[in-house]
């Protein structure tokens, strides 16, 4: 496949209309702008700045360094190529002089993932007589939406996750209940075996946290040093994994207890998480029904409204959820009001965590995610059967 081949270019020139800019001015260096890579479908080093002007009128330009032309190889335009730092100036002033362009850049770093291009370059861009705005509805378009392919290997990984974990909990209960030591480091283990027999890749070991360890959102367990589960433990696994390596993942949060009933402020805990994830989840389906414009940041607070509602406010300490594209956490809308704010539009194609949580620092935490698919005909949730009750095992 040549760079570009698929791209779609009328609808770039649509959305260039609504940016008023003349051009999508993409920037990379050494993978610091995955997004620029992702749309024009490179593949090489990368050790030298390149600069590709994507128009909303006219072929495409690129701008490469002579010792990675072959990068460009197959490019739909014209290549144009530099060595020396002033060529490279020159080239840039004659390609954006008078122009609007827009690139990955967030005002006032609102949304970290889109804002990839340094200040500097901005700088040196504006400096050549441009205007340079924010890309971030180009960067959902055409840099964060799933391809069928992708949707139909996130779907096969979601059921089998979701297998997984509930099998992964009832081991540790049934290894419980017969007097065996079982440790977050083995739960851990556990869940990779599976992944190995059912043909799923990750990029690192699950959550796996034991009651007060379960109030840490990003807890690592390690060895020597983690929890041996006891009774009355509440049990946090979360868990990701994909049909390959930069394929779209499925990302998963499910809870087990280790008793036979759950107590008061347990299950409360955990009514208040399922009921926002699935306020969230209502939010959007509402909005799509009736064909209305849903943000991110709008289910960020439909589901911390639930959390706030019922007192847990403060402990809910992180969004609601990201992005999820060949990045876990991926440059798409998240679903966020409160890290930063992404007032992004959800759109068709794109794909997303929801996974409210409500931490009691020294006490127990109770997470639950899922994933949503925005397809043409509506929401999808994956797995098919989300976690509906505490996991009793």
């Amino acid at each position: 496949m040549t760079l570009l081949e698929q791209f779609d270019f009328p609808a770039l020139r649509e959305l260039l209309g609504t940016l008023s800019a003349d051009g999508w001015l993409l920037y990379d260096f050494r993978g610091i702008n995955p997004a620029a890579t992702r749309v024009l479908g490179i593949k090489g080093m990368g050790t030298r700045r390149f600069f590709v002007l994507l128009p909303r009128e006219g072929k495409p330009v690129a701008i490469a360094h002579r010792i990675e032309l072959a990068s460009f190889d197959g490019f739909p335009g014209e290549v144009r190529a530099y060595a020396a730092w002033p060529e490279l100036h020159d080239q840039l002033r004659a390609l954006v002089a008078g122009k609007t362009v827009a690139m990955e850049i967030s005002p006032a770093d609102a949304v970290p993932y889109l804002d990839r291009v340094p200040h500097g370059v901005v700088e040196l861009i504006e400096g050549f007589g441009a205007k340079v705005v924010s890309s971030g509805t180009l960067i959902t378009r055409f840099a964060a939406r799933w391809s069928p392919t992708e949707l139909a290997g996130h779907r096969r990984a979601a059921e089998a996750i979701a297998e997984i974990a509930v099998a992964t909990l009832r081991w540790a209960g049934s290894e419980l209940a017969r007097g065996a030591e079982v440790r977050e480091t083995a739960m851990q283990a556990r869940v990779m075996e599976a992944f190995g027999r059912a043909g799923l890749v990750t990029d690192h070991p699950p959550i796996a946290g034991f009651q007060a360890n379960a109030a840490n959102p990003h807890y690592e367990p390690q060895a020597g040093s983690d929890r041996r589960l006891a009774a009355g433990d509440v049990l946090l696994l979360d868990l990701w994994a994909g049909v390959a390596l930069g394929s779209v993942f499925a990302d998963q949060t499910w809870m087990g207890l280790a008793g036979r009933e759950p107590s008061a402020d347990v299950r409360k805990v955990w009514e208040t998480v399922r009921g926002a994830r699935d306020a969230a989840v209502a939010l959007l389906r509402d909005r799509w029904k009736k064909k209305k414009t849903v943000t991110g940041a709008a289910l960020d607070d439909a589901a911390r409204g639930v959390i706030r509602a019922a007192g847990f406010g403060e402990y809910f300490v992180h969004r609601t959820g990201h992005s999820i594209d060949r990045d876990l956490h991926g440059s798409g809308p998240h679903l966020d009001n409160f890290e930063t704010a992404d007032e992004r539009a959800l759109i068709p194609g794109v794909g997303f965590s929801v996974e409210p949580g409500v931490y009691l620092p020294g006490r127990f935490g109770i997470r639950s995610e899922i994933n949503v698919y925005l397809g043409e005909s509506g929401p999808e949730v994956t797995p098919q059967k989300p976690q509906q009750e505490l996991l009793l095992v």
